[in-house]
């Protein structure tokens, strides 16, 4: 497992992502001054972004259906949490963009290769604390009810 996001897993199985790209923002406001250079005031973070670039080869790794899957879990609109492999948790994301270049294609019209690129924005106000606590608090209902 290279990433989860909610319970979709990144892999050599599903998708894996050539790259992970993160952004994060700090806002520093401005108020002109006469003058003199304009006086900045530190406002808070601002947003926080991963970009997943990627390549599936269907025949050797990757499958077009888990873009599918990442589009159904888009189109709830939902946030999900962000864990990696090492079990690191990065936080609560929700699916901005899903984008996909098909080429070099089978007779048939199936892609032999499918480059994509997935877009997460962080919604979460940095408390991972909490998000263990609770996805260990989910995990325990999970195992009382199976």
């Amino acid at each position: 497992m290279m990433m989860a996001l909610g319970m979709f897993v990144f892999s050599l199985h599903t998708l894996a992502y050539q790259e992970l790209q993160r952004q994060t923002d700090w806002r520093h406001p401005s108020s002109s001054r006469v003058g003199t250079n304009p006086a900045l005031q530190f406002a808070g973070r601002g947003d926080d972004a991963i970009t997943m670039p990627g390549i599936i080869l269907p025949e050797l790794a990757g499958s077009p259906i888990s873009l599918d899957a990442l589009r159904m879990m888009a189109d709830t609109g939902k946030a999900w949490p962000l864990v990696e492999g090492t079990g690191r948790i990065l936080g609560i994301w929700v699916i901005e963009s899903v984008s996909e270049t098909r080429t070099l294609f089978f007779p048939d019209g199936t892609a032999r290769r499918i480059e994509f690129s997935i877009s997460l924005k962080r919604v979460d106000d940095g408390k991972v604390d909490m998000l263990g606590a609770a996805i260990g608090t989910g995990a325990n209902i999970l195992r009382a009810v199976l």
